[in-house]
């Protein structure tokens, strides 16, 4: 049914988001466009930054109902790679099944690590 995902990202700062995806995630750029628009890739997700001037459409980090999770092979040395890399992560959640972490992007979006069992 599904052939791959899309999730949109507002930002506030467009230059400080590329790079803290970029750069701070790890993520690979697929292309920019005039500073207003960026995709970056993980593994089987696609990631839209997109920087909106004015009053259009949503306003970066205001929902809360949105999350992004990256799972991993291991929660602890990504962890310590992201720490290394600025990152600060807000909390802990070990569940029956997998483990999470959570931390935010440079405009509050909420991330999340997850480990499955």
């Amino acid at each position: 049914m599904f052939k791959s995902g899309h999730v949109s990202v507002m930002v506030a700062d467009f230059k400080k988001a590329v790079q803290f995806y970029v750069e701070t995630l790890g993520l690979k750029l697929q292309h920019e466009t005039d500073g207003h628009f960026a995709q970056v890739e993980a593994p089987g997700l696609t990631i839209g930054l997109l920087h909106l001037t004015g009053e259009q459409g949503m306003q970066p980090g205001t929902s809360g109902s949105m999350s992004i999770g990256f799972e991993v092979e291991e929660l602890e040395s990504a962890v310590e790679t992201l720490k290394s890399r600025g990152v600060e992560f807000h909390d802990y959640v070990q569940g029956q099944a997998a483990r999470l972490v959570h931390f935010s992007d440079p405009d509050g979006n909420t991330l999340y690590l997850i480990c499955n069992r």
